[in-house]
């Protein structure tokens, strides 16, 4: 990015909460975050963010580690707080069920079935010690508030917190709970839906009805995310009171970005104007692209006779994370042979707008909105 562009963001409460040049942040990818486009982002002025789903605790130092070799920029680590209604533990019969109904996509691959696992997501205690501990400009969280002595601890180490909100209500009780800012994250965007006050379909705000919203009802800078793609997303979100952008479906169509390039070019195509809000995939709502198998698993049904045994889901998907895990046994096959039918296209309502695939295009882009403030 050039010294032009850098300057024509106003500094603003964001760029000096977060040491950054510009007011865009790189939204976190679960699975497909990579080193390089987080430090892409960062050297371009703006705050990249790595995506920590699934990751233990070595893994997280590990990823802390490289991204400090590869910028000296801030950088900003994401975690899924535990909402409490996981699925931690299945009956072995209901496990079976559920593998079943994906066994088919195992079949298509090549792959064996695997086993239950002890468990199907790192400690999450464990991922927020490693993280403190890497010392990241900024710690970032979806699906809820954190802990009291977790705000104290990541304060006292001089690192600053970022809570993400789908309704007013969630975005003042992230202020409540001593967050240092707020993504306003609209129905728009791809990837998961964060809600944590309500379920996700009750918390369905377009975000440019909720950041004004947002910023009307916390004093804490706010970040607009969701249908921000191009310059004029980003004018119009400033114009509405937010203090930054939060990008990810044009940042992960980038070259930069984890993304298989069969993915990147789907982001590029005619096919991502249309999006779908599905459980299909991980047990949780999410919005993409859709391919063959939401359509298959979204028609799945349980037998009656399988209901009354007792417990099933009636549309045949695993709860979270257990649906999560168990697609996650074959969706990386599926990306390494570039077979998008049983992949998870995750992707927002902005993504027709996307032109560039480099993360300084993009940077570039966002930014020209900046005169119209």
């Amino acid at each position: 990015m050039t010294p032009e562009n850098r300057t024509s963001a106003r500094p603003n409460r964001i760029t000096e909460l977060f040491g950054t040049d510009v007011p865009v942040v790189l939204g976190p990818f679960g699975g497909v975050s990579s080193v390089e486009l987080t430090a892409a982002v960062s050297e371009g002025g703006g705050l990249g963010s790595y995506g920590l789903y699934g990751y233990g605790a070595d893994a997280i130092r590990n990823t802390a580690a490289e991204l400090r070799k590869t910028t000296a920029k801030p950088f900003a680590l994401n975690l899924w707080i535990p909402t409490g209604d996981e699925a931690t533990s299945l009956p072995q019969a209901d496990f079976d069920h559920y593998l079943e109904t994906l066994k088919p996509y195992f079949d298509e691959l090549g792959l064996p079935l695997p086993h239950m696992p002890d468990r199907y997501l790192p400690n999450y205690e464990e991922q927020v010690e490693a993280s403190l501990e890497a010392g990241p400009a900024v710690v970032s969280f979806v699906f809820g508030v954190p802990a009291p002595e977790l705000v104290e601890e990541a304060h006292r180490r001089g690192i600053v917190l970022v809570g993400t909100a789908t309704t007013v209500a969630e975005a003042i009780a992230l202020e409540t709970g001593g967050v240092d800012a707020v993504v306003a994250s609209g129905m728009e965007s791809g990837g998961h839906r964060v809600s944590f006050l309500k379920p996700a379909e009750e918390s369905l705000i377009g975000t440019f009805a909720l950041v004004p919203q947002v910023v009307d009802a916390v004093d804490i800078p706010v970040i607009a995310a969701g249908g921000v793609a191009d310059r004029r997303g980003y004018a119009a979100a400033r114009a509405l009171g937010a203090d930054a952008v939060q990008v990810g479906s044009a940042f992960l169509a980038t070259r930069e970005s984890a993304a298989v390039p069969e993915y990147r070019a789907i982001l590029h195509s005619p096919a991502a104007r249309e999006t779908v809000l599905t459980r299909a995939l991980s047990g949780r709502l999410a919005r993409g692209i859709p391919n063959r198998i939401i359509a298959e698993l979204s028609v799945a049904k349980v037998s009656e006779a399988k209901l009354a045994a007792g417990g099933l889901s009636e549309a045949g998907i695993a709860p979270f994370p257990v649906q999560n895990w168990l697609t996650g046994r074959f969706r990386p096959q599926a990306a390494a042979l570039g077979n998008t039918e049983l992949m998870s296209l995750w992707a927002g309502q902005a993504t027709p707008l996307i032109r560039h695939d480099s993360a300084a295009d993009v940077l570039a882009e966002l930014l020209a909105g900046s005169p119209a403030l």
